[in-house]
């Protein structure tokens, strides 16, 4: 596959957070080189087949259909208001995106304030959609005895180049005597807050990514620093939250699901690359000289 994480290297900047990559376009570009390190969650979204998530869409689709029919219905008959309708409907998995993106910042503000010791922002608590979703992992973080190590941690793998951003690292006491691993155990961490509680919302292609992390080569702290990835459980643990409680999801994350992972990016590098070359153009017979036809 290809990488241009082997590119010639510039001058760093000499400290501070801007040594962090940042991502772009489907890439982290490290700073100070020619660098560029493929996102984990890109190489993800081009590599893994998804049929869930059109049965998702679909049904999304349906619901605020229904929930919204007499606006949707009186919108048809006027050629104005029908576009701005027909557009607000295919829109509906981009608003419910924004809304997990909404909780999902919420619970890194949480996690944020735990790792460096400082009180919760008090907004969380006040906001009626997002509340529900912070108890309960502070629920989670009391009664599994959870302990921090790291979060929104950007780790990267030079050679097979990718780079991607983690949820956070964490030890926990009740988690690594249920696993039968030592108390002080690593694991890789991940909340996902999609489906129902008692059904869908966690699948495997999070076990793929979460084995990309734990195989990171580095990793860069707050300061900017770039320094070893830390070895963490080959079982990681995904937090299913919902507004109604929560499920803790041990996934495996081993080298066997990293190698899968590395299949879903040629897989991916296929679709960037060499999939734009593999159709060619119509044949069509050449056209005969009226003196031939005769």
């Amino acid at each position: 596959m290809t990488t241009t994480a082997q590119a010639g290297a510039s001058t760093a900047p000499a400290a501070g957070p801007d040594r962090i990559p940042k991502p772009s376009q489907g890439w982290y570009r490290v700073p100070g080189t020619d660098i560029k390190l493929r996102r984990v969650t890109t190489i993800l979204g081009q590599g893994f087949p998804k049929p869930q998530l059109v049965f998702w869409a679909a049904n999304l689709t349906a619901e605020d259909a229904f929930a919204n029919l007499p606006r949707l219905v009186a919108a048809s008959l006027r050629p104005e208001d029908k576009e701005e309708a027909y557009d607000w409907l295919r829109k509906g998995h981009i608003r419910k995106k924004d809304e997990r993106a909404d909780i999902g910042g919420a619970v890194h503000d949480v996690i944020e304030a735990k790792v460096l010791g400082q009180p919760i922002p008090e907004s969380l608590f006040t906001d009626d959609e997002i509340a529900p979703f912070v108890d309960h992992f502070l629920r989670f973080v009391q009664e599994w005895e959870i302990e921090f190590e790291a979060s929104e941690m950007t780790v990267g793998n030079f050679t097979d180049g990718w780079a991607g951003k983690l949820d956070y690292l964490f030890r926990s006491r009740p988690i690594a005597r249920l696993l039968g691993v030592p108390p002080q155990t690593l694991f890789v961490g991940d909340t996902k807050t999609g489906g129902e509680l008692d059904e869908k919302g966690v699948y495997p292609e999070a076990g793929a990514q979460m084995s990309a992390y734990r195989r990171a080569e580095v990793c860069w702290l707050r300061d900017g620093t770039q320094i070893p990835m830390p070895k963490c459980h080959d079982v990681g643990i995904v937090l299913h939250l919902r507004p109604e409680g929560f499920r803790v999801m041990p996934l495996k994350c081993g080298d066997d699901l990293y190698e899968a992972f590395r299949h879903v990016h040629a897989v991916a590098e296929f679709q960037r690359v060499l999939s734009k070359s593999v159709v060619g153009e119509a044949l069509a017979l050449p056209q005969l000289t009226e003196e031939r036809a005769a």
